[in-house]
């Protein structure tokens, strides 16, 4: 049964046609398993939408390892997963800097070594240190943070440096609740040098529209899935795609009641939205 997100009455609708969607871009943690708890209906759910003709990706804001740490992930809960299944902050953060960038700029990363290695492995140049030739500040999902990376970006910050960040998420889940995210230390920093950062993973619709063109599926045609009101879903707002939320991470009906964000439906859990999707495509 879904929730109207107006309300949260027990009333069966959907406001758009579920039935034409073909590509499903799903978040991970907090969407479909819970730190290595895979919640129920998630095996089902991506069996069913290939089965169905479908196509998903899974979106996710974590710059903190690669694709091929979220495959082993995925084969540890028992699915099959490919690296071209994914499809990461960094992912969206290399496509953004090719393309608002140059030669020349230089990077101090405040993130994980697997986030340096995506990026040297992309071809820019980083700095270890916060030297003259820095032009730019570049945060990312940091379980590596050090007081001295703290220090480090302060003083380029202070000094002039651009400043970019992965994603805005608050917090991150785990199985005792939640830890720092990358938008909770870019606050930090902003609160020591007054500076803000701009964000290139959700909420920002590139992800969204890098995914579309990935697999040449249409706004129409795709459907944005996440448990965080002001990430999953107002990346799907923002893209001009239907989004829904499921309430089985981050986000509960009070957060939707006190948010100007308003996803197209909501479903406790991804059980639920396999059954209506199902329902709608007659299986």
């Amino acid at each position: 049964m879904l929730f109207c997100p107006c309300v949260f009455c027990r009333k069966r609708w959907f406001p758009t046609d579920l039935a034409r969607k073909k590509l499903f871009l799903l978040d991970m943690d907090g969407t479909l398993y819970l730190d290595e708890t895979l919640f129920e209906g998630t095996k089902e759910f991506l069996r069913f939408v290939r089965s169905s003709g479908g196509t998903y990706l899974y979106l996710t804001n974590n710059s903190s390892r690669g694709a091929e740490a979220y495959v082993a992930k995925m084969e540890r809960l028992g699915i099959p997963a490919r690296e071209s299944d994914f499809l990461t902050s960094v992912d969206a953060a290399v496509d953004d800097l090719r393309r608002n960038k140059t030669d020349r700029d230089v990077y101090y990363v405040c993130g994980t070594e697997s986030f340096k290695s995506q990026l040297r492995a992309a071809g820019f140049r980083l700095s270890e240190r916060p030297e003259q030739n820095v032009t730019t500040l570049l945060c990312g999902f940091d379980t590596e943070l050090t007081f001295q990376k703290l220090e480090d970006s302060c003083i380029l910050l202070t000094r002039g440096a651009d400043f970019i960040a992965t994603n805005p998420d608050w917090v991150c889940p785990t199985w005792y609740g939640y830890v720092p995210d990358c938008g909770s230390v870019c606050r930090m920093l902003t609160t020591a040098t007054g500076r803000a950062p701009r964000f290139i993973g959700k909420p920002e619709p590139a992800m969204v529209e890098l995914a579309m063109r990935r697999i040449g599926a249409s706004r129409e045609e795709t459907l944005v899935v996440g448990d965080r009101i002001y990430t999953d879903v107002a990346c799907g707002v923002n893209a001009g795609v239907d989004s829904v939320l499921l309430l089985s991470g981050e986000s509960t009906p009070d957060t939707v009641r006190q948010s100007q964000i308003r996803p197209t439906a909501i479903f406790p859990g991804i059980a639920q939205l396999l059954d209506e999707l199902k329902r709608a495509k007659g299986a």
